[in-house]
């Protein structure tokens, strides 16, 4: 048997809270706001091991976070860029990446109310991490994916959404229509070097178009050595791109330079 505990959450019409700004709650200029009802769902099948099912109007925290009735969700097997994290565009131009994809989401979220999210575990904050749908049954992270403003995070996902991101990056779609870092090791270098991650987005390059100018594949040896190999080398062709390892792209050798990769002399 199922027990439902149903509540009334108020949130903005498209609102949009930015994580960069200690989470502040308010909505967007110009947001108006009504109830929604939501509706949690405890034990819906006893068979299954303890499940949580939470449905309701959903409000964005990032591009890959939201919240329903009061409850932090982030999306399960998926990245998202942070909300102060910069990207750079077509005519490397540098813009709010994170602040895009929230907006993305928001959107996306709109085309089909109420949200339902099942539970897959707990994350060290407390977050509920789970998979989540509108209410026409498309998966929302697997859209934030193939549109182009999330990444599969094999990590936790095994490479569900692996035919997705290849989707994206063909059409060169959201932020695959110009260069960006990871999420996950933007975050991991932003802990080790503040400035420059606020102030170089280029420099953090780990995933590109392999077409274009941004060419320079950025090895780490098997002695941790890090050399990077320009178009022609000797090694360059048979050199592969792990970015698991902190591996990466570069546009210019200068921006390899910069970021501690000398030049293969081979």
């Amino acid at each position: 048997m199922a027990f439902f505990a149903v509540g009334w959450t108020e949130f903005g019409r498209g609102t949009i809270w930015d994580r960069a700004s200690s989470f502040d709650s308010r909505p967007e200029h110009g947001a108006s706001s009504m109830t929604w009802p939501s509706v949690i769902t405890f034990g819906a099948n006893p068979s299954a091991s303890p499940s949580r099912t939470i449905s309701g109007r959903a409000g964005v925290i990032d591009g890959d976070t939201i919240e329903i009735h009061g409850e932090r969700i982030r999306l399960n097997g998926i990245d998202a860029p942070e909300s102060a994290q910069l990207c750079q565009g077509e005519q490397d131009q540098r813009y709010r990446c994170g602040a895009e994809a929230a907006r993305h989401l928001a959107e996306m979220l709109a085309v089909s109310r109420p949200t339902r999210c099942e539970l897959v575990e707990r994350d060290r904050y407390g977050r509920m991490v789970a998979n989540c749908y509108r209410a026409d049954g498309a998966n929302v992270a697997a859209l934030m994916v193939r549109t182009g403003y999330a990444l599969d995070w094999p990590r936790y996902s095994q490479g569900r959404y692996a035919r997705e991101q290849q989707h994206a990056r063909e059409q060169k779609s959201g932020i695959w229509r110009g260069t960006f870092a990871v999420p996950w090791q933007w975050r991991a270098r932003k802990i080790e070097d503040p400035a420059t991650v606020s102030h170089a987005p280029s420099m953090l390059l780990q995933e590109t178009h392999k077409q274009g100018s941004c060419r320079i594949k950025g090895n780490v040896s098997a002695k941790g050595e890090r050399i990077y190999h320009m178009p022609g080398q000797r090694y360059y062709g048979r050199t592969k791109i792990s970015t698991h390892k902190g591996e990466r792209w570069f546009c210019s050798e200068s921006d390899a330079r910069a970021a501690g990769w000398r030049r293969s002399n081979i």
